[in-house]
């Protein structure tokens, strides 16, 4: 069966972020001229997924009104003839078929990935966290993908950790097939270096199989009340095999401050209509940080 669907929680607090997203979502928060989300949704429909699924709360209204149509500020654009602005504005509105799903509660990614049962029903389906962006050749999502139409089961996206990594991200213990897949044969939360299988990190991109909603339902929560999405792999590598795939490109934890700055310098650098003129900025800003020092 093919993947169709594409899911992308988006409920969180965004607390890293505050006091920015104290009245705005994170995931709202612009990397040169768009929100992080459309960088997700824009991966999905490149992946040919045009049908997504947002995992939305409370105070994420402003991301279904970003997605929607917008009939006066289009009738404004048009008076004024600024026909690129317009068409930029309709095709954001025409990205993909799009569903919200309420997450009431705050109970962790295993959790807001249950909520989209309903919507994925009994067909794999794709997950992508809005924190990251992947500047890739092929979408990373696509290339999960074409591994997932191969082998017929769960695919994650993986990266090279330091040791700092291991304390913030899922780890595997590979059993490898070829230099970029693995065969996950064990997976733990934020092991620590000392307690690390390798240095293999599941980051936010994933293509289940839907047998995973079964498994987050039997997935106790952790000591903080939240589901966490890597122990349900866990108990479904006891089903089915899980794969993991080095995904080739670039990725940008824009959930992180550091890495939100990383990921708007280097976007803007490719970006050819200000790329010049924000170079010899950024050359200006380090010789007189040279002369400060």
């Amino acid at each position: 069966m093919e993947v169709r669907k594409a899911v992308i929680p988006a409920a969180g607090f965004g607390t890293r972020f505050l006091p920015a997203t104290k009245a705005q979502p994170k995931e709202m928060l612009v990397v040169v001229d768009k929100p992080l989300i459309q960088y997700s949704v824009e991966e999905a429909v490149q992946a040919g997924l045009k049908k997504i699924g947002l995992i939305i709360s409370r105070r994420k209204e402003t991301i279904p009104d970003h997605f929607d149509e917008t009939p006066e500020l289009e009738n404004f654009l048009e008076e004024k003839k600024k026909i690129e602005l317009l068409e930029e504005v309709r095709r954001i509105s025409h990205l993909a078929d799009f569903c919200y799903i309420r997450q009431r509660q705050a109970l962790g990614l295993g959790h807001a990935i249950l909520m989209s049962e309903d919507f994925v029903g009994q067909e794999p389906f794709a997950v992508l966290l809005p924190d990251d962006i992947f500047d890739c050749p092929v979408p990373c999502i696509k290339q999960l993908i074409e591994v997932f139409r191969e082998k017929k089961a769960t695919v994650i996206v993986l990266q090279r950790v330091d040791e700092d990594g291991m304390n913030k991200y899922g780890i595997i213990k590979p059993k490898p097939i070829s230099d970029r897949l693995f065969q996950v044969e064990e997976l733990v939360e934020k092991p620590g270096p000392a307690k690390a299988f390798s240095d293999l990190a599941v980051i936010g991109r994933y293509v289940f199989t839907p047998e995973i909603f079964e498994m987050i339902r039997r997935t106790p929560p952790d000591k903080r009340g939240e589901i966490q999405i890597t122990d349900a792999i866990q108990l479904l590598l006891e089903k089915q095999p899980v794969y993991g795939l080095l995904f080739e490109g670039r990725r940008y934890d824009a959930g992180d401050k550091f890495g939100f700055l990383q990921a708007t310098v280097e976007l803007a650098l490719k970006r050819k209509e200000f790329r010049e003129r924000f170079l010899r900025f950024l050359q200006e800003v380090f010789s007189q940080e040279e002369v400060n020092f």
